[in-house]
């Protein structure tokens, strides 16, 4: 058994030694092919290099040749020179040496050239480089081990930079050849010799080349011109709205324009836009056709800026920061609310230091400043009373605001009691700033505005809407008829003009594209006067010494109508009861008679800025008012910490949220409410109520709901670029949709109406007013229409 089992250990032991033993060879003999087939490869390299050398010493040869062929008399002496720029080549052909025979290649080489690589070195470029110049971006100039492409013959040697186009200049040998034939072309000495290289064989290779590669470069910087099938494809591709009305689909649309355009697929995206000089399109445009449009718009330095509906030219910042500008419809020292608010608008925006600022008010001349300004107060000029505004801004909110204040013309109308703008107003606001524009009263603006669309010289058009102009028109002649047609005019001009319309209240009427949202804030003095109030109190000392009080402009529409029909009604229920007005206006005489006809017990006194200190006294603010939109001495009464006596109308549903706010429904409830707010305390505003009454809170408001937060913090809101090298290009202009369309031909339709002085007088408008006056021009240092915009005849 012993004998048995060695022999089959020993043939087990044999059997696992010699397969082994073929294991190593196999991988012995697959190492050593490997070896060979990579030692063949690398000679296959340096044959190529070797096969280079020769064809290089056959270049000299033949120009050697070429020189011999001369005349006679002339060779001896001219031999060596002729033949001097051949010579300037060997340096850079022992640096393409070198280059080759570095370590590094060779190590790329045996580390990359496996089993399965693919030789991706074409040496027969240096060669054709010769010949055609240019040839080696074509080839892709050297590609690496791994296919991918690695730097041109150019790019390697760092030579022949850009000077007059493309990302690379002439390769250095091809510029030394040009230079030396127009050194020999210029030498008269030489005209002999000349005359034998044209008839050598080699020159006229030479020249053909240097030209063909001098049509190459131009051809490649050329753009060519839409031919016909591109231009109706592009037709076709504008028109698809109109189309898709009529029944023809988008797809089918779309068929055409590639079947018409099936021939310049790949022409599209010609040479010039993916050279280094012009830069690469949005990642996202996959529409070629409009990119073939906006090559050649390119290429001939065509830049469109629009018209009555589209406008392509609008402002991209360039600094890093936007830029607002607020147009309003009235300026102090006229204490009204489309003058203050947006004051503090202006400020409260710069503050922030997110944007740049400009507040753009009108300009009224001295006779009607006279009419407007109270206390008989006059400017001479528009920086005398920029100083007024500034003085009075900052003495209320307490710092120096960092923004800029323009004037534009304005007159005053006494029928509607407000100021219209005369001429182009957004031609005040230069074309470097016209990024963000906040309308205040948009339709008061527009109504007769005959200039340029906002929404085309803007990137952004928000709208605010103030007064409540359908019941201020519905209490004059022929009201319901004028209100009708005042309603549908302002439906179209804020649809038009604004892409965003905020109304501070429900008041107003329902504006296509707006949102209700109050956006208006108090003066800050008013809080600073609530926490005096709230301090006193505290202390145990009597904050209010006065009974109730009455602040507004005395006009009939500012509620002085249903406040003295409510004491007229009521008289007896609240006997003893007095009331203090303030206020001046164009109806003062009226009011006051009518209230001394009916011995009504109201003592009338000057009006006065609602901070004075003759009012801290005071403890019930009442206003009957329902023509307002968003009372604001509502508002600061509240921040002062008094009682607030209002209607329950929708103009005063932001204040029913604060506990001091009573509001009425019936002139029952209204005696109530006066003797209820006579007999109490107001109680104190809470942190969060002061907030919300701030500057700051309606700021935020405002950005939020005009989505001016967004935009802001949107790099690129307007047109789709994509940068590289510091320029770009932009996507042809698609066509409007359908709402565009509307908007835009509403727009136009307003522009022509305005433009006709009978129309406008028929609407009531005031005459003359299209452009702006001699005074005008006088006041502003303006040009005169005529000049600014002139009439061209045939």
């Amino acid at each position: 058994m012993e004998a048995t089992s060695s022999p089959t250990r020993t043939n087990s032991n044999n059997t696992a030694f010699s397969l082994i033993s073929r294991g190593w060879k196999e991988v012995r003999d697959s190492a050593d092919a490997d070896l060979q087939l990579m030692r063949a490869r690398a000679n296959s390299f340096k044959n190529l290099a070797n096969s280079f050398d020769r064809e290089i010493e056959n270049f000299f040869n033949s120009t050697s040749i070429a020189s011999f062929s001369v005349p006679t008399p002339l060779k001896s002496s001219t031999s060596p020179k002729e033949i001097d720029f051949v010579k300037k080549l060997q340096p850079k052909i022992s640096e393409i040496r070198r280059v080759y025979s570095a370590p590094e290649i060779s190590k790329k080489v045996l580390e990359k050239w496996g089993p399965r690589a693919k030789s991706g070195i074409d040496l027969s470029a240096i060669k054709n480089a010769i010949v055609a110049e240019g040839e080696d971006e074509e080839r892709g100039g050297l590609v690496g081990f791994d296919g991918r492409r690695k730097v041109g013959f150019r790019e390697f040697w760092g030579e022949g930079k850009e000077e007059g186009g493309g990302q690379f200049g002439e390769w250095e040998p091809i510029r030394v050849l040009k230079r030396r034939l127009k050194e020999l072309e210029k030498k008269s000495e030489f005209g002999e010799i000349f005359g034998g290289f044209k008839n050598s064989e080699f020159v006229e290779k030479l020249k053909s080349s240097l030209k063909a590669i001098r049509k190459e470069s131009q051809e490649s910087k050329e753009v060519q011109p839409l031919d016909v099938t591109e231009l109706l494809a592009y037709l076709v591709r504008q028109s698809e709205p109109f189309l898709d009305q009529i029944g023809v689909r988008k797809d089918v649309c779309d068929k055409i324009v590639g079947g018409l355009c099936r021939k310049h697929k790949n022409q599209f995206l010609l040479p010039s836009l993916s050279s280094g000089k012009s830069t690469l399109l949005d990642e996202n445009a996959n529409d070629e056709l409009d990119l073939r449009i906006a090559s050649v718009l390119q290429s001939t330095g065509h830049c469109y800026d629009g018209g009555f509906w589209t406008d392509l030219s609008k402002h991209h910042p360039s600094d890093g920061k936007r830029h607002v500008a607020i147009v309003t419809t009235a300026s102090l020292p006229w204490m009204t609310g489309t003058a203050v608010n947006p004051l503090f608008r202006a400020a409260y925006l710069a503050k922030s230091e997110r944007q740049n600022v400009t507040l753009l008010v009108p300009w009224l001349c001295k006779s009607e400043q006279e009419l407007v300004y109270p206390n008989n107060l006059t400017f001479t000029s528009p920086e005398e009373q920029e100083n007024y505004i500034r003085n009075w801004l900052e003495e209320r909110v307490g710092f120096k605001a960092d923004f800029k204040i323009s004037f534009y013309p304005g007159k005053f109308s006494k029928e509607r009691r407000s100021i219209i703008p005369a001429g182009d107003t957004s031609q005040f606001v230069p074309s470097k700033d016209a990024d963000i524009a906040i309308l205040e009263e948009p339709e008061h603006l527009n109504w007769y505005h005959h200039g340029k669309r906002w929404t085309d010289k803007f990137n952004h058009v928000v709208g605010v809407v103030h007064t409540n102009y359908l019941e201020y028109i519905k209490r004059e002649k022929n009201g319901a008829l004028q209100a009708f047609l005042v309603k549908h005019i302002n439906n179209l001009v804020t649809r038009a003009y604004c892409h965003k319309v905020l109304r501070l209240s429900a008041a107003t009427q329902d504006l296509p594209k707006s949102v209700i949202c109050n956006v208006h804030g108090v003066n800050p003095k008013f809080l600073k006067i609530g926490e005096k109030v709230a301090a006193e109190r505290e202390l145990g000392q009597q904050a209010f010494s006065k009974g109730a009080y009455f602040l507004g402009k005395m006009v009939w529409a500012k509620g002085y109508k249903e406040l003295i029909d409510l004491l007229a009604k009521h008289k007896n229920e609240l006997d003893g009861f007095k009331l203090d007005v303030f206020g001046n206006g164009e109806d003062a005489n009226e009011v006051q008679n009518t209230v001394k006809r009916l011995d009504l017990n109201l003592n009338f006194l000057k009006g006065r800025d609602h901070a004075d200190d003759s009012l801290h006294g005071y403890k019930v603010f009442i206003n009957p008012s329902i023509s307002d939109v968003l009372c604001t001495a509502t508002a600061e009464a509240l921040a002062m910490g008094k009682f607030v006596v209002c209607a329950d109308h929708p103009s005063n549903e932001y204040f029913r949220s604060f506990p001091n706010c009573l509001t009425y429904k019936t002139s029952e409830d209204f005696v109530a409410r006066v003797k209820e707010a006579l007999a109490n305390e107001p109680q104190p505003l809470t942190p969060e109520q002061r907030y919300n009454l701030s500057w700051e809170a309606a700021t935020q408001r405002f950005m939020q709901y005009s989505e001016l937060d967004k935009i802001l913090d949107c790099e690129n809101d307007v047109v789709n670029l994509s940068k590289s090298n510091g320029k770009s290009i932009s996507k042809a202009v698609s066509m409007p949709n359908l709402s565009e369309m509307v908007d835009g031909g509403l727009a136009f339709a307003h522009y022509c109406l305005t433009g006709n002085e009978f129309l406008r007088f028929c609407t009531g408008a005031i005459p003359g007013t299209r452009d702006y006056d001699k005074q005008h021009c006088k006041d502003l240092h303006l040009l005169p229409p005529q000049v600014e915009n002139p009439i061209y005849g045939w």
